[in-house]
């Protein structure tokens, strides 16, 4: 199977924390894609970014040393990180506020910029140009 042949999807920061620790929360669509092996399963680096803040906050549990905890799930789910680009961050600055989250806004903006679905329960993904999955 050739790159092409592949789909790539976004996870949205939840749905790699529930695919990797709590995946009966799942809704099934996103689940068939993440069990897909034709899948890549693609995580940002703001997703990483939000879970280090969250933590620092104490309003997610996660342990001190967030790299070597992460090194696991990303390897055990196929997931691989997904850099973050200036066209990334350029696109946030010119999409409404229809969500004022602003790591689920680089997320819409990275999926715009790749055209890649993300998989998210989130509904206020809807409001913008982008394939939601759940």
């Amino acid at each position: 199977m050739t790159a092409r042949e592949r789909s790539r999807f976004l996870l949205d920061t939840h749905t790699f924390l529930w695919m990797a620790f709590d995946p009966e929360r799942l809704g099934s669509a996103a689940r068939e894609r993440i069990e897909s092996v034709a899948s890549v399963l693609l995580l940002s680096l703001g997703s990483v970014w939000e879970m280090a803040i969250k933590a620092s906050l104490g309003k997610l549990e996660l342990p001190a040393r967030l790299g070597p905890f992460l090194e696991e799930p990303l390897r055990a789910t196929r997931t691989t990180l997904l850099d973050i680009r200036l066209e990334h961050v350029l696109r946030v600055r010119r999409m409404p506020f229809h969500h004022r989250d602003p790591f689920d806004r680089l997320l819409v903006a990275q999926a715009a910029s790749e055209k890649i679905p993300v998989l998210t329960a989130d509904p206020a993904f809807d409001a913008y140009p982008v394939d939601r999955i759940w």
